[in-house]
């Protein structure tokens, strides 16, 4: 039902609104990762994708999320849609805000998880009109099952022009 109103939208010449679309992946969780995102405005779209020697899945995600909305120039009017409920209830039940309020806690005890790119992501929503729409993934969705193809390639990719995930990585995870 929602992806009509979709195409309904995008094909509509008057509408002002960039469409992302955003997936992770990594091969072991953690190990090798990647993450694809699209970006449709009118007729045009744009793709991005890259992969990571040592990662995790849900830093993937975020960082799919991310590269859409950093890639965009001036304030846009933005729906992102994701097949991750990390992001999506990250930002709509506003944990990460939250989060980052508390110091990067959870709680008193607990330190939120990928602080570096929650805040490049609260960051990136700022300076834009984003809404986030979840997506079930793996169920047909074209723009969806390419992100994945994106991520999952990024990830299988040649070792050579995967980069290190620094944070990851010292963290020591």
């Amino acid at each position: 039902m929602w992806i009509t109103g979709i195409v309904v939208a995008m094909t509509n010449i008057n509408d002002k609104t960039v469409y992302a679309f955003s997936d992770g992946s990594a091969i072991g969780n953690p190990g090798p990762g990647g993450y694809g995102a699209v970006l449709k405005f009118g007729e045009h779209e744009k793709e991005f994708s890259q992969g990571f020697r040592h990662t995790t899945n849900n830093r993937m995600e975020l960082l799919g999320a991310i590269t859409a909305l950093e890639a965009l120039k001036g304030r846009q009017h933005v729906v992102l849609m994701t097949d991750s409920q990390y992001v999506i209830n990250g930002i709509e039940k506003n944990w990460a805000r939250k989060w980052r309020a508390n110091g990067w806690m959870r709680n008193k005890k607990e330190k939120a998880v990928n602080p570096d790119l929650w805040d490049r992501l609260l960051n990136a929503c700022d300076r834009h009109d984003v809404s986030f729409e979840w997506i079930r993934g793996h169920t047909g969705h074209p723009d969806n099952e390419r992100c994945d193809e994106l991520a999952n390639s990024a990830a299988r990719g040649d070792q050579s022009m995967q980069l290190v995930d620094k944070e990851f990585e010292a963290s020591g995870a």
